[in-house]
């Protein structure tokens, strides 16, 4: 095992015997294993990237007769999480059939209605436009992968040479075409007039390989990976530089990553000009040698050579022509730099569609970029949400190894823009997005929620994220941060440690924010503390961390919040989580329902300032919420009983029976009120929603 290790040196053995051994039974688990593992490898295809198949023999259900049947990836899936549910099982001799009635290339749309009539299993996914490509091989495990190393190969000038070079006879060779039925009889051509090779290479897209076994395959593909890998890795040695050499200089790690989370609101605003979007940030070695580089002005306009890359990426980035020394707090003179650059852009995108449009072609799409790279800084990228706009920033990164090798080998080459197109308005393509589920209410925005390590924060958080909301959780307490983080799938969430006390610490989240997703759209204060004392025993601590947290935290959240706002121009919402005593004059309650009277004002305030910006400004009064609430595990409680003359176990009944509705109110409750305002009600801003199951004496007229 540890020899196997030590062979490769450009990609990572992840075959475990004992795993393997374990699925020895079940082919089509251990095909799922490979795929898992390989996809686990962003060096050899990254997310949503490249096929893999296997091929067994099964008892048809209609003759009783054992039959091939081939099963392979599904459309839209990925390999590094790929599962059962996400593959296709179709009868392998009706796919090869097919060859009978394919009419030539204006032929292939009809083909992919077609793989339907070859279903074996009728729990398959939809079958994925590279199942010719594995079906007219003969093999039983096939591999069809997008390693950067050998895209890097497929997209060299001389690329049937080089891989003659590196491989001998043993690798075929297939210039670019279009995935597709064709494609497919093209690579069983080139395996019959190159029988025992031991795959093949695709122009400007990737790597076909093949196995026995399913170890077999996996080792093979890697011993491949590894041997392409190695010859750029002698030929980067050997030329002493990469792209040229650097142009400009990084500026050092944080204030990088200050200048990044400066920048990306007002990146953010311009990329939303048709759609709202969430962004990403890298500042890798990989993507600072590029971006850095005396060749990225030659090189960025070329575009992508791989398909997977630029459906995700765009067919070029936007290069921002900003210096590192750019004073980025003058917002005003930054965006009259940019938004000529943007407006450029699109421009230039719609005059790719209009030159390459067919008669057919979808409506041409968002025109904004996808890639943004400011040289010295690190590289963005903005789309629909978190995942997609991570996975477009990995693609970019594969497309600058592809680059990176292919200058190495002889000269890097891209597709041309007229396949570019025919690929990205693919009809089939088009399908695809069409039959992408409905977004949330709250896709596309990002929202900071203090207090939301337990409680009525926490709840209020996971609300807005089941609601489609990128939430950055804050509280003081990071044990409860990194425990409530983990309740959310990925790309959902983040959080950052924040006393909402002190200003440094509100501009750290709010630089985690933009970072983590490009801005912020919605801001809920649910931190706080509560404490019920008579007038005489209220001590002036007890008066000040109460308008701190509650009151001066609520005024710095605005005040810098705001800022990010009027960056991306795209409005947003402000809310606050004050308190029914803040309405009602009580007993003992002197210092909290004052703070909490102040905030409820200054939403009003704030409503009337910043209606013109598009910021909405409402106020949610809780009351009564026991049961989940953090502020009535302490001193709280006791307070509140004694002021009513009941015991603490009294408490929950005595708050239910004392509304109207005779209903207790949980923190999931208070949560819905926060959706309310920031997800229905689009044209109230200023207002107060009361959540305390109606107390007469607490209304607000």
């Amino acid at each position: 095992m540890k020899d196997i290790v030590q062979q490769f040196k450009h990609v990572n053995y992840l075959w475990d015997d004992n795993k393997a051994e374990a699925l020895d039974n079940d082919q089509v688990e251990l095909f799922l294993y490979r795929s898992n593992i390989l996809g686990a490898d962003l060096r050899i295809t990254n997310y949503g990237g490249g096929n893999t198949s296997c091929k067994t023999i099964e008892k048809d259900p209609l003759t009783n007769q054992e039959v091939e049947v081939m099963w392979i990836k599904g459309s839209g899936g990925d390999i590094g999480t790929l599962t059962k549910a996400g593959i296709a099982g179709l009868y392998t001799e009706r796919l090869r059939n097919l060859k009978n009635v394919y009419d030539g290339l204006e032929d292939e749309d009809r083909m992919v209605g077609l793989f339907y009539h070859c279903i074996y299993d009728l729990d398959s996914k939809a079958p994925s436009i590279d199942t010719p490509l594995h079906g007219l091989l003969p093999f039983k495990h096939i591999d069809h992968l997008h390693p950067d190393a050998l895209i890097a190969v497929a997209a060299a000038k001389d690329s049937e040479k080089v891989t003659k070079e590196i491989w001998g006879g043993t690798m075929g060779w297939v210039p670019w075409q279009r995935p597709g039925f064709d494609l497919g009889l093209q690579l069983e051509k080139c395996l019959k007039d190159n029988p025992g090779i031991r795959g093949i290479v695709l122009g400007s897209h990737g790597l076909f390989t093949w196995g026995g076994t399913s170890y077999e395959c996996y080792m093979n593909s890697l011993e491949v990976i590894e041997m392409a890998s190695e010859f750029i890795e002698k030929k980067i040695k050997k030329n002493g530089s990469v792209f040229g050499g650097q142009k400009v200089k990084s500026l050092p790690k944080e204030k990088r990553r200050d200048k990044a989370a400066q920048i990306m609101p007002m990146l953010r605003g311009l990329c939303s000009s048709e759609k709202r979007m969430i962004g990403h940030f890298t500042d890798s070695d990989v993507v600072l040698e590029y971006i850095n580089s005396n060749d990225l002005e030659r090189l960025a306009p070329m575009g992508t050579s791989c398909p997977d890359h630029f459906l995700r990426t765009k067919i070029q980035p936007l290069v921002l022509q900003l210096d590192t020394t750019e004073d980025l707090s003058d917002t005003e003179a930054v965006l009259v730099k940019l938004k000529p650059e943007f407006e450029e852009y699109r421009k230039g995108y719609q005059v790719y569609y209009d030159k390459h449009k067919r008669d057919n072609s979808p409506e041409v799409r968002d025109a904004n970029p996808v890639i943004i790279i400011y040289p010295g800084i690190g590289m963005f990228s903005f789309a629909k949400n978190k995942q997609t706009a991570r996975v477009a920033n990995e693609f970019y990164v594969n497309a600058i190894n592809v680059m990176r090798g292919a200058e190495a080998i002889t000269e890097y080459t891209s597709l041309p823009r007229q396949e570019a197109f025919d690929i990205e308005y693919w009809l089939l393509e088009e399908a695809k997005l069409q039959r992408m589920p409905e977004e949330k209410p709250l896709s596309r925005k990002v929202a900071i929620v203090t207090g939301a390590g337990g409680g009525i924060g926490k709840a209020i958080a996971d609300k807005l994220a089941k609601e489609g909301a990128n939430v950055v959780l804050t509280d003081i307490a990071e044990d409860r941060l990194r425990e409530a983080v983990k309740t959310y799938a990925k790309d959902t969430a983040s959080y950052s440690v924040c006393d909402v006390t002190k200003s440094q610490s509100i501009a750290e989240a709010y630089k985690k924010a933009c970072l983590e997703f490009g801005g912020v759209d919605i801001v809920v204060h649910s931190a706080g503390l509560a404490i019920s004392k008579p007038l005489e025993e209220t001590t002036e601590k007890d008066w000040d961390i109460l308008q701190n947290v509650l009151v001066k935290g609520q005024f710095e959240l605005a005040k810098q919040v705001v800022a990010i706002m009027r960056k991306q121009g795209l409005g947003g919402d402000f809310i606050s989580i004050a308190s029914k005593n803040g309405l009602v004059s009580g007993p003992n309650n002197v210092a909290y329902g004052t703070s909490k009277a102040a905030q409820q004002h200054m939403a009003r305030l704030l409503a009337a300032e910043l209606g013109g910006d598009k910021i909405r400004v409402n106020t949610i009064n809780p009351d009564g919420v026991i049961v989940g609430s953090k502020i009535w595990e302490g001193d709280w409680a006791e307070g509140r009983a004694k002021a009513y003359g009941i015991t603490v176990d009294e408490l929950p009944a005595y708050y239910a029976k004392r509304n109207l509705l005779n209903k207790i109110i949980y923190p999931g409750d208070i949560a819905n009120g926060v959706f309310a305002c920031v997800g229905i009600l689009e044209k109230t801003t200023g207002n107060i929603i009361n959540v305390d199951g109606g107390m007469a004496n607490a209304f607000v007229r």
